[in-house]
C-alpha cells in the first residue's frame, strides 16, 4: 500500500512539475521572421505524375517569377513514398522573407503580371481549374515560422 502511495505521489509530482515548464518566447526559443506557406495535397496515387507536371506549368512556374522578383525566398515540393496512405501524399511549401511578403500589394501584383504575363496567369488558372479537381483534393493550408530552441 505505502509503495503505491508513494508512485501516485511521484506520478503527481512528475505531472504537475511540466505544467510549470512553460518556455517563454524570446527567452527560451526564437520565432523566424521568415513565414511558410504549407499546402498539404492528396492526389489520387496513379495521378501524382500528371499532377506535377500541372504544378510545373502553374504553381513552379509562377513561383519562379516571384522569386526573381524578390517577393518570395524558396519554394518545395515533397511527395511520400507511400502515397496510399494518410491524409495527404504531397506537400507544396513557399518560404517568405515576412509577413509583409504575404500582404495585399498593388506594386508586387503589377510587377508579377508584367513578367508573368497576364495571358500566360490566365492560362494556368484555366489549367488549374479544368485539371486539378478530378486529380486531387487540398486537405489543409497552414502558415507557419520556424521555431528555434536555445
Amino acid at each position: 500500500m505505502r509503495f503505491r502511495n508513494a508512485l501516485v505521489a511521484l506520478a503527481i509530482s512528475l505531472g504537475s512539475s511540466t505544467a510549470y515548464a512553460d518556455l517563454e518566447i524570446y527567452k527560451d526559443y526564437d520565432v523566424s521572421d521568415a513565414v511558410y506557406l504549407v499546402t498539404t495535397v492528396k492526389v489520387e496515387s496513379n495521378m501524382i505524375d500528371s499532377y506535377l507536371e500541372g504544378l510545373k506549368d502553374t504553381w513552379v512556374s509562377g513561383n519562379e517569377v516571384s522569386k526573381s522578383l524578390g517577393q518570395m525566398e524558396d519554394y518545395e515540393i515533397y511527395v511520400s513514398e507511400l502515397p496510399g496512405s494518410g491524409d495527404f501524399n504531397v506537400v507544396l511549401i513557399g518560404k517568405f522573407k515576412n509577413d509583409d511578403q504575404l500582404a495585399p500589394n498593388k506594386e508586387r501584383y503589377d510587377a508579377f503580371v508584367a513578367k508573368f504575363g497576364a495571358e500566360r496567369q490566365k492560362q494556368t488558372t484555366e489549367k488549374a481549374q479544368r485539371d486539378y479537381p478530378a486529380m486531387r483534393e487540398i486537405t489543409g493550408d497552414y502558415r507557419l515560422r520556424k521555431i528555434t530552441l536555445k
